[in-house]
């Protein structure tokens, strides 16, 4: 490789490392997200006490940004539920609550009636956007496993975000409008790490099959991420040749 080319994937590697360092999401973005959720749940739990409210998707899995959306699962009842008709049933109690009763902190509440049904609406006191969906139990298991892998390797969360960011650019991200969503474009980099000649992940629901296994009871799978060493890989790589790499993918 001449020497041009070296310095260019420097330079690169660097400004992706300082746009993950400006966009990455705080702490204190995480700890609004959450206190939402507490309140909410306590609220829900009015209308179903047994119930549980998730925080899920990029908000927790670490491939958030300042600017991401919450996601939020709540689960009624450890069985599936029918998303056409219970999920929807469930969601338009949900909505009138929060039409009636916490219409001073939560607005534009709305029920949009999707394959997968969700009540989205705006918290006003962190200014946060959610999406709320009913049993979606593979998305709180999902949300733990690209966790795991977020945190395993330290090239992982900078590439998935610059290219989240460039897919954001290029107005290609977004599900509803026949394009990718940044689930899917989070499968692709993990994808492309692990089939690297010296890959930079392994796949660690072989590895660590117990700690990943649907039977595991949902109370327990935030715990798995902490079971999983990190992974040291021999590929030294540096970002701006992985993104470029990423492209050729």
């Amino acid at each position: 490789m001449s020497a041009g080319s070296l310095e260019f994937q420097d330079k690169l590697s660097q400004q992706i490392l300082e746009l993950f360092e400006a966009c990455q999401q705080q702490v204190s973005d995480l700890k609004k997200k959450e206190l939402c959720g507490t309140e909410l749940q306590r609220e829900i739990q009015l209308l179903f006490p047994q119930s549980r409210l998730f925080l899920v998707g990029s908000s927790l899995n670490g491939f958030g940004t300042r600017s991401s959306d919450g996601d939020l699962c709540l689960v009624v009842k450890e069985e599936p539920v029918n998303q056409k008709t219970e999920a929807r049933h469930i969601l338009t109690l949900v909505h009138k609550h929060f039409c009636t009763r916490l219409s001073s902190y939560i607005e534009r509440p709305q029920l949009i009636r999707a394959k997968v049904p969700i009540v989205k609406f705006r918290d006003k006191v962190s200014c946060v956007e959610f999406d709320l969906n009913v049993n979606n139990i593979v998305g709180i298991r999902n949300t733990f496993l690209l966790r795991t892998y977020a945190y395993l390797e330290n090239r992982v969360r900078p590439l998935v975000l610059v290219i989240k960011k460039w897919a954001s650019h290029h107005d290609i991200n977004d599900a509803s409008r026949g394009t990718l969503s940044s689930y899917s474009l989070v499968l692709m980099v993990l994808h492309y790490l692990q089939t690297l000649p010296e890959p930079i992940l392994p796949s660690i629901q072989k590895i660590y099959p117990e700690s990943f296994s649907p039977s595991v009871q949902l109370h327990l799978v935030h715990q798995a991420p902490c079971s999983v060493p990190p992974y040291l890989s021999k590929n030294e790589s540096n970002l701006g040749d992985l993104l470029l790499g990423f492209l050729k993918y």
